[in-house]
């Protein structure tokens, strides 16, 4: 991994679990697979602190352990698991237009504890969603049960790997998970009967202490194991990014012809989004009749309209769409790693063009389509004056965004050495990904610099507003509220507006960064993965 990497990595894990977390993690991660006695070493900690961080860990996914041949047992950090921390607020949001404030919350819940049962996860939500509810008016168990369904049924929750129920002989030093791949979206049968439960407020509390108290002495109160017990679910990020693929090149299709092409697009891809793997470089083969069956119902178009635009699409050169076949009126594929392909080299021309301006991005998309180029041919194909040229070519080239391939004869006489400009894709797409962590890693370290530059101010309006909350709640007459509020001055108020605004334009620079990190990787792995 790249310092930039250990360094996002370390930011993350100290914003969302702490400094012994942190300490934990990164020397997993800068380390490789190490033993417990060589973390608590190495890290100055307690060994029961160590042994905690290791569960909290393994629990969100974000280290593994084995059992190597010499004995013993390894912790592994999953780095790129860590990282995608950074992207939990887009998954949320995607669950959230899916599936409404149900699928936002049980997203959200199952993100913030790692792993969870069905039932806790419904109850939870549950009981977060009656309490923003109106008129006394509760959440009832089965609608949240049913959006869950709806989740597992699309892959974007998944069961976690369990203990074998019949163990083979003695028990080891670690447990051996396994996981049924039939049995990963089948959603247990479970009787969740009730409604969601509001928090009492704190009288209400006191007041039932006592009967709680006898409940648990008396035994009352212990409550049988859920039907579930033992069947864990985690969120599949995997088909949350194929979700966030799919969407970025229904958007392209949109953007270069129009919206009609991007639904033939969009309803072929979800046609195959279960039965496609993340890594397919293709679609599975679609006939045309068959999309004309699934298209939604608000697009009235002949089925020789629909002929015409799927030619349209495989006609194009972008080659999003291709043809496989003319059987059931023809067959058609949406061709993931040319889209894939596509989108990154636009992000390159965009950053390109910003960087270094438009006659620098005209050289640069010259090179991409003609591959290989003297300067002499640059200077003639793009029509800018030789000196200019020699200027653009050099600082693309010294900041890795324009390769030079030297093809050498065998004397390496200069007077046959050809100097030729490339492109490569897949090498600058890589330089730009270390560049994307590095600036997210700076926004994350400037929003955390704001924040404790205005520590006492954020505390004092902390307080003003619970003192404010509890007031209003025992019924305070306006002007005992208005002298709560006044407690903050004017100039502090707007330093307040003035740190929000800078906050938020952050968290949205974060989120903006993490859209090109998801391209680029989404590429690379694609070009790895290709056959």
């Amino acid at each position: 991994m790249t310092q930039a990497e250990i360094k996002l990595c370390s930011l993350l894990l100290r914003e969302h679990f702490g400094e012994i977390v942190e300490r934990v993690g990164t020397l997993l991660v800068r380390a490789g697979a190490q033993p417990l006695r060589m973390l608590v070493g190495d890290t100055g900690l307690s060994l029961e602190q160590v042994k905690k961080a290791l569960c909290v860990l393994l629990q969100h996914n974000l280290a593994t352990f084995q059992l190597p041949k010499r004995g013993g047992v390894e912790y592994e950090a999953r780095a790129e698991r860590v990282l995608r921390i950074l992207r939990y607020p887009r998954y949320i949001y995607a669950a959230k237009t899916l599936y409404g404030d149900t699928g936002e919350l049980l997203v959200e819940e199952l993100l913030l504890n790692g792993k969870m049962t069905m039932s806790a996860a419904v109850r939870k939500v549950a009981d977060r969603l009656t309490e923003t509810m109106e008129d006394g008016r509760t959440m009832d168990y089965a609608d949240v049960s049913s959006t869950f369904v709806r989740l597992a049924d699309t892959h974007l929750v998944q069961r976690c790997p369990l203990l074998p129920e019949t163990p083979q002989g003695p028990p080891g030093p670690a447990p051996t998970l396994v996981l049924d791949e039939k049995e990963m979206y089948t959603v247990p049968r479970l009787n969740l009967t009730g409604r969601g439960k509001r928090r009492r407020s704190c009288e209400e509390e006191e007041e039932g202490e006592p009967r709680a108290k006898k409940q648990k002495a008396d035994g009352e109160g212990s409550e049988p194991p859920p039907e579930d017990d033992g069947i864990y679910w985690q969120v599949n990020l995997e088909r949350f990014h194929q979700h966030f693929r799919d969407q970025a090149i229904v958007s392209a299709v949109a953007n270069r012809m129009d919206q009609t092409s991007s639904e033939i697009v969009r309803t072929m891809l979800r046609m195959s989004e279960v039965t496609t793997a993340s890594g397919a470089p293709y679609t599975q083969p679609l006939s045309s009749n068959e999309i004309f069956r699934s298209l939604p119902a608000g697009y009235n178009i002949s089925k020789q309209v629909l002929d015409q635009y799927l030619t349209l699409l495989a006609d194009d050169p972008l080659e999003f769409v291709g043809k496989s076949g003319d059987s059931g009126g023809g067959m058609y594929t949406v061709n993931l790693h040319k889209a894939l392909a596509s989108l990154a080299t636009a992000t390159l021309e965009s950053i390109v063009e910003e960087r270094f301006g438009s006659r620098c991005a005209r050289i640069f998309r010259l090179l991409l389509r003609k591959k290989h180029l003297e300067q002499k041919q640059v200077e003639d194909f793009a029509m800018i004056p030789a000196k200019e040229a020699k200027e653009m070519l050099y600082r693309m080239l010294s900041e890795n965004f324009v390769a030079l391939q030297i093809p050498k004869t065998p004397d390496h006489a200069p007077s046959r050495t050809f100097y030729l400009y490339t492109v490569n894709v897949p090498a600058s797409a890589r330089m730009l990904l270390h560049r994307c962590y590095k600036s997210v890693a700076n926004l994350m370290e400037r929003r955390q610099f704001e924040t404790k530059e205005n520590k006492r101010l954020l505390e004092k309006s902390q307080r003003v507003e619970a003192i404010l909350a509890s007031m209003q709640a025992t019924g305070a007459e306006a002007a005992q509220l208005q002298e709560i509020e006044e407690m903050i001055t004017a100039p502090e108020r707007q330093q307040l507006e003035s740190l929000k605004r800078n906050v938020n334009k952050l968290d949205a620079s974060e989120n903006q960064v993490d859209e090109t990190i998801f391209v680029l990787e989404s590429f690379i792995h694609s070009t790895i993965r290709k056959p």
